[in-house]
């Protein structure tokens, strides 16, 4: 059975920065590529970041490019997402998913967990 749990989200100032990781119960997840999705209030759920399996290729939505850092362990099967210079627009529930390849569509992974909420705050 599959499970990732988020942790790390909270409220932050505009501005500052915060850590998301994502702890995986899985097999195998060295061979998964790892992704980060984010829902803001009332809108869909879009994505964010994603990395390869050897965390040797990265991809990054634009409005996060820059200011988010995607990484991961294998050897503690984690990804986190590391956030800095946080805007209001950040604001969201953020989810990590597991899928076979890095690609920016939520119907190309396979599993995903609960979310973590990010609150940006002035």
């Amino acid at each position: 059975q599959v499970r990732l749990v988020e942790s790390g989200g909270g409220l932050v100032q505009t501005g500052g920065s915060l850590r998301l990781s994502c702890a995986a119960s899985m097999r195998q997840f060295s061979t998964y590529a790892m992704a980060w999705f984010r829902q803001p209030p009332g809108k869909a759920r879009e994505f964010a970041a994603a990395i390869s399996w050897s965390g040797g290729y990265k991809s990054y939505a634009d409005s996060v490019k820059g200011r988010f850092t995607i990484s991961r362990d294998n050897a503690n099967d984690t990804v986190t997402l590391q956030l800095n210079s946080l805007i209001f627009e950040d604001a969201a529930v953020y989810y990590c998913a597991a899928g076979n390849r890095v690609t920016t569509a939520q119907s190309d992974y396979d599993y995903w967990g609960q979310g973590t909420q990010v609150v940006v705050a002035s």
